[in-house]
């Protein structure tokens, strides 16, 4: 009896200091590759908030986890059409912006968007493109073009995301459709495309791309601007290019899952990214291009005048933002098992 009151008083006291833990931790969930983690003990020093940080591949990944319940985040990092899914499924907090003086900083054209109109559920994090990297000593004809990722000619040497939303981007823009499509015909003609491409993959990716391309691994892969800035300075032979069909501009921006534990510190550290001096780190640090104006007056020239950190008028007119699928995203979901599957 005594070894197992015991055991109940140990269990209790496990439990206890678990929950004191998730209360006096601030717990951070985003992309791989995706902050200077030296910020998060930078913000340890200044604060003296703890941080617990995790990573995870696609804005899918992260919903799905979220959604199952059980995880206790209190920072994610989502990109926009995620943003608003989960703005209408009721999964994110209103931010207290009177916490984030630093907001400040945030450029006007990145504010009001689509995905989150009244600046209420996030705030901007970082911006881009989605185009093609290519090796210049692979490739020695104009890249342009979608078509290009599926010219035989580079059978084995072509590197997708597996990522549905962005790699259903190049079929349905090289057909002339909307990736933002509800249409099942335009979807299927798309799915047909990426399997009849399937063979000339050399594989679907995830943040290991940037390593592969730096590698000379691959002649072309499918990429965000940020991670082609990133691996153009880590190998000169690489390029970046947003074909002329058009392609995706996309926002991702920092938000709060509801119910989450520390909403203040989540708000705190929120407000620490925005602090131009922290923003230009990062900045540097991933290669992403930043929406704080303040950090923005702080870069380089040459960095400023390399279209894949910062895309000209004419790039951005050509782009479109994702948009939430709603139920349509089963579609696409259903779409893409059936192209991993053939």
């Amino acid at each position: 009896m005594k070894r197992i009151i015991l055991t109940l008083l140990a269990l209790s006291l496990i439990s206890l200091l678990s929950a004191c833990d998730n209360q006096d931790t601030l717990r951070i969930y985003n992309w791989g590759e995706y902050m200077d983690e030296d910020i998060l003990r930078e913000f340890t020093r200044e604060t003296g908030i703890r941080v617990s940080y995790s990573t995870y591949a696609s804005n899918e990944e992260m919903y799905a986890r979220l959604k199952g319940g059980g995880s206790t985040f209190d920072l994610i990092f989502p990109s926009d059409y995620m943003i608003e899914r989960m703005i209408n499924e009721d999964m994110l907090e209103q931010i207290d912006m009177n916490n984030i003086p630093n907001y400040q900083y945030i450029g006007e054209s990145f504010r009001d968007l689509s995905y989150d109109p009244t600046n209420q559920f996030s705030v901007p994090y970082m911006w881009g493109t989605l185009g093609i990297v290519y090796n210049k000593a692979m490739v020695d004809e104009d890249v342009d073009s979608w078509g290009i990722l599926w010219d035989e000619k580079y059978a084995g040497q072509i590197i997708m995301y597996n990522s549905i939303r962005d790699s259903f981007v190049p079929p349905l823009r090289l057909l002339g459709f909307s990736f933002n499509t509800r249409s099942v015909e335009e979807l299927q003609q798309a799915r047909d495309l990426l399997i009849e491409q399937k063979p000339l993959v050399h594989a679907y990716m995830g943040d290991t791309v940037r390593d592969s391309m730096i590698g000379n691994e691959a002649a072309l892969a499918l990429m965000y601007s940020g991670d082609a800035v990133y691996c153009m300075e880590e190998n000169e032979v690489l390029a970046y290019s947003v074909p002329k069909e058009g392609s995706n501009i996309w926002f991702d921006a920092m938000a709060i899952p509801k119910g989450a534990r520390n909403k203040d510190k989540a708000e705190a550290f929120i407000d620490f990214l925005c602090r131009p001096d922290i923003a230009l780190r990062n900045t540097e640090y991933i290669g992403f291009s930043t929406v704080n104006m303040g950090a923005l007056q702080m870069l380089p020239e040459e960095l400023l005048a390399n279209p894949a950190y910062w895309p000209t008028d004419d790039i951005i007119e050509r782009c479109e933002i994702f948009l939430d699928l709603g139920d349509f995203a089963r579609e696409f979901d259903r779409a893409w098992t059936m192209i991993l599957a053939r």
